[in-house]
Parts: structure tokens; sequence; C-alpha cells
């Protein structure tokens, strides 16, 4: 190859334009004989290289008996398009002494992922195994990450369990896809692998892991991931760098994520702006969203859909309704992008909170997109914080109509009625759930102890510390009481006794998940104590934490499936508003 391009044009030219040295070869009587085929293989490359992909394909074509290397040259320079799939199939009808390799195959599966063709991928598989190409880490990472995009996380596991040798790259995609696919747990788990089996850490794998522990919220686990990156001298990767903002970001030690963030600044892409404004926005921090996004503006930066989306995040959850119209409107107007349904949502979210339903449901109604599940629910949900029991009915049934087996339309939906205090609408819609055989979501709390979860549900006694926990829940629920908390009973049954509704209230999970993280040698003292919970927290729960951290003088942190609360001496940054 070097000596190709020595004999026809300088190193330097592979730096030009491809044209030039296409030309200089036709100057100087060079053809694509079998003999130049080297060249005219790299040729097609930089011509894919530099965006010219019909030129590509029109000196692919005059290539006499093209080689595997030829055909893996203009595959690869199509991995983006169906054209792929067809010229591989070309070359199998080719000839049968031309066959593909480990190459071949990866850059293939990489157009089956990009593209979404699941189908494929089984009959790929087979014909790796007849060349013996299974085995290949290259081939394996690449059929690991078709099965990931296409969300066949099974099939993505089988290979990559059985493949014989596994480097950073087979690590960093089964790490990220089963991260990006709610796995969490296993992906953390292979990442623990990398460890054991003496694989490389690769940017991958690291930012697969920092996603996976922010999707949990587990600090201790980011805090382990940050230090092995800078042990290997990673932590100034932009890409690692991102994820350690998002992770800190999500954990809700937005503090933690701004000194990442200040420290990499120059280096950052969009995505790690757009990772820092998320973490604020989450937190509702108005402010500072809006001041690093003018920032990013300052240096250059285009905002893109994901910031505008920080910036509506921030103002939904902080309540501002006007705010956030105006600058969904400006998303388009000055920054030239157009909305998404996210966007809408968003919308559509703080409108109903702020009491303007009806403008809600018109922009619902309005919006060039089909009404998701999320825009239905964030509507019907504003519809219990306004006690509108009519139009949650009507918004319980869209919802319903896109899944009939939709627990949260009907519970969220029993929830407004009890909000006006209908007792019969409620017994009704229980009687709905129990005639579809549905079952409420089960909400679970989480707390994370020396990079250990330890998972609690309501009325929970399989901890082996139970009885202490249960000892010290009674304590902390008295002596708030003393101080004046006083038990919110107004969602529940009109009909169950009030004392049998102190005791259901009193032994929610995220209560039993405080009353734990209180116990001694759980929360390291000064530290916050930190909840993670699936569902969103009730207003009790949210009323008897504002008690316990004025109680305890400790700060607690919960971030809840809406947002982050952060209470301390008696207040939270939501402002009641979630």
């Amino acid at each position: 190859m070097k000596e190709n391009f020595t004999k026809y044009g300088s190193m330097s030219a592979l730096q030009t334009d491809p044209r030039c040295m296409h030309a200089q070869a036709i100057q100087t009587g060079i053809t694509p004989a079998p003999q130049n085929r080297a060249f005219f293989n790299n040729l097609i490359t930089l011509y894919s290289n530099s965006n010219l992909h019909s030129l590509a394909l029109r000196l692919f074509n005059s290539i006499p008996c093209p080689n595997t290397v030829t055909w893996t040259s203009i595959i690869s320079a199509f991995s983006a398009s169906p054209l792929a799939v067809r010229l591989f199939l070309s070359m199998l009808r080719q000839s049968a002494t031309i066959l593909p390799n480990a190459r071949t195959m990866a850059s293939l599966l990489k157009t089956c992922a990009f593209l979404n063709y699941d189908s494929i991928g089984p009959q790929l598989q087979a014909l790796s195994f007849k060349l013996s190409l299974y085995e290949n880490a290259f081939v394996g990472s690449a059929f690991v990450s078709l099965y990931c995009k296409t969300r066949d996380l099974d099939s993505a596991r089988k290979v990559f369990d059985e493949l014989s040798e596994r480097d950073e790259v087979c690590f960093g995609a089964i790490i990220n896809g089963l991260a990006q696919n709610k796995r969490p747990i296993d992906a953390l788990r292979c990442f623990a692998d990398t460890r054991r089996e003496d694989a490389l850490s690769s940017f991958h794998s690291i930012s697969g892991a920092l996603c996976a522990a922010a999707g949990l919220a587990m600090l201790e686990q980011c805090r382990i991931i940050h230090g092995h990156a800078v042990a290997i001298g990673m932590d100034s990767d932009v890409y690692v760098g991102t994820g350690l903002i998002d992770g800190y970001g999500k954990c809700g030690l937005v503090e933690e994520a701004r000194r990442v963030f200040d420290e990499l600044e120059v280096g950052l892409n969009i995505a790690g702006w757009n990772a820092m404004m998320a973490g604020y926005a989450q937190q509702g921090s108005v402010d500072l969203v809006v001041e690093l996004f003018r920032l990013m503006e300052r240096r250059g930066m285009k905002p893109d859909e994901y910031s505008i989306l920080a910036v509506l995040t921030a103002f939904c959850n902080a309540g501002m309704d006007m705010e956030a119209e105006r600058w969904f409107n400006r998303m388009k107007l000055q920054h030239g992008l157009e909305p998404r349904i996210e966007h809408y949502t968003c919308l559509v979210g703080v409108l109903g909170r702020a009491g303007r339903l009806e403008e809600a449901e018109k922009v619902v109604s309005t919006m060039p997109y089909e009404p998701d599940a999320a825009v239905w629910r964030v509507l019907l949900s504003s519809c219990v914080s306004n006690r509108n029991a009519d139009m949650a009915l009507r918004m319980s049934s869209k919802l319903l109509e896109m899944d009939p087996h939709d627990d949260s339309a009907l519970v969220i939906l029993a929830n407004a009625f009890a909000s006006t205090e209908r007792w019969d609408g409620v017994k009704e819609v229980w009687k709905m759930m129990n005639d579809k055989r549905l079952r409420k979501e089960i909400g679970r709390s989480w707390i994370e102890v020396r990079g250990s979860v330890c998972v609690f549900f309501a009325g929970d006694r399989r901890h082996p510390r139970k009885d202490e926990i249960y000892t010290k829940l009674a304590e902390l629920m008295d002596e708030i009481e003393n101080l004046g908390y006083v038990p919110i009973l107004d969602e529940m049954l009109h009909e169950v006794d009030e004392e049998e509704k102190r005791v259901s209230l009193r032994h929610h999970s995220e209560k039993v998940a405080v009353a734990f993280g209180l116990l001694d040698g759980v929360t390291p003292p000064g530290k916050p104590l930190r909840i993670v919970k699936n569902l969103r927290i009730c207003k009790d729960c949210h009323e008897a934490f504002r008690y316990i951290c004025m109680l305890t003088k400790s700060e607690i942190i919960v971030r809840d499936a809406h947002r982050y609360h952060r209470l301390l001496n008696g207040t939270c940054n939501c402002g009641n508003i979630w």
C-alpha cells in the first residue's frame, strides 16, 4: 500500500482532494488493473472519507475483478445506506472464491445497526459461523452492537458470552448496549468483569458504565468509575467527561458535575453542555440553566433540541409557565429548531400545573405529532393537582385507548376522583382494575450503601435489620408529630379506617428507606441521605421528610420519577411543585 502511494502520489496527497490523486494516476497512465488494485481500493476509501460517495461507486464499477478488499471498501463507504446490503449480496453472487472477511462483516453489521435491520442479524450470524468469522472479536463486537440496537439483549448477551477472546471493544459494546436498554445492573456487572478479565478499559466502556450508574442514581459507583478513569488517564476524555457530568447530575450532585464541567469546558462538545444543563434542570435551578445556555451561546456553540429541552424542563420543574411558553416559541423563531414531541410534553406539563388545562389540551390537539402516552399522562396528572375529575376521565380514556392494560391511567384517575372526594368514582376505578386484572405498579425506594443498593417496598420486612428499621421509623414519626406534622390522608379511600390509613402511610417505601438510612453506620456523618423512588413521591412522605430533616439536622435528597427534591431545614427546592 505504501509503495503504491509512493509510486502514484506522495503520502501528503492523502490529505488533499482524492480527485487530484485520481487525476494524477490517469495522467501517468495508471489504470484499475489487478496489479494496481491496492491503490484504487484505497482511493475508494478516500473518496468515501471526503463524502464523495458517487465518485467512489463510479470508481468501484470501473475496477475489473474486484477482490474482497475492494468489495469491503465500497461496502464500508455506504455503511449508512441500504446500498451496502445490496452490494454485499452482489459480492456473494459474484464468485465463490471471493468471500467476506471480518472487516466486511463488521461493516455490514454496522449498516444493519444503523438502519435497524433486525431480521438480517440471525442470517449474518449463520454466515459468519460458516466462514469461521464468529470468534473474531471485531465481528463479535459488531453483532453485540447490532442486537443491542435492535433491543434483542438476550442474543447480544449470548454472542458476548460465546466469544473466546473479549477485548475492550467487545466490553464497550455490551456495556453500552445494556446501559442504553435499561439494564443498568447487568451493565455494571459487565464493567466489573473487565477488571476481573484484565481487559483494557475504553472510553466506550467507562461512559457506558457511567450511564448505567446514572440511571440508578448510584453515586458511589459513579465515584468508583471516576477514580478508575483518573487512574488510567481517561478522565479528560470528552465522552468520559460527559458521562461524569451526566452521572453526577443524575445523582443529584450538581456541584460535583459542575466541577468536572469547569475542568473540561474548553474541550466539551454540545452533549457535555446539555448534560450539565439537564442536571440543573432536574433540580429546577432555572437561573443556572439559563446562565449556562447564555454562556454556551457566547462560546459560539449553537444550541440543539436537547439544549432547549433542558431549559423547558427547568421551567416546568419550577412551575414557570409564562417563561416556558416564551422559550418554546423562541425555539423555532430564534434558533431555527423544530420542536419535538418531548418539547410539547414539557409545555403541556407546565401549562397543566399552572391550572391552564384547556390551553394545555389545545396544545395537544394542535401539535404536529400524534399524542403519545407520555403527553396524555402528564395532562392526566395535571387534572389531579387541579382537582378536575371530569377532564381526568377523558384523559384516562385516551390512555386506555392506546393501551387497555395501562395501570397508570386508572391509578391517576382514582387519585383525581379522590382529590374531589368522589369516593364512588374511586371504588368504580378499583373495580375496573380488578375486572381487567390490573395491578398498580409497586412503589419501591432504594438507597446506596458502600456501592451496594438496598431496595425497599411498602411495609418491607426482608432486610436483616428490619427490627431496627421499624423501631427507628416509629420513633421518627412520633417525634415529627410532636413538631407539628399532620398526616395527609386525603388521597386514600374514604371508607378505610383512619388508623389503618395512618399505618399504611407510615410504612411507605420511601419512609422505610429513610429510616434505614438514619440507622448507625448506614449514611456517613455529615453526608446527605439519598433516596431514589421509581414513582412520584407522595404528598405525605414529602411533608414527613420536611419535618424529619428538621428533626435530624440532616439533608434528605429524593429522586422520584419526576425530579429531584432536596430537603434541608424544613424546605424543599421543589417549592411543592412536582
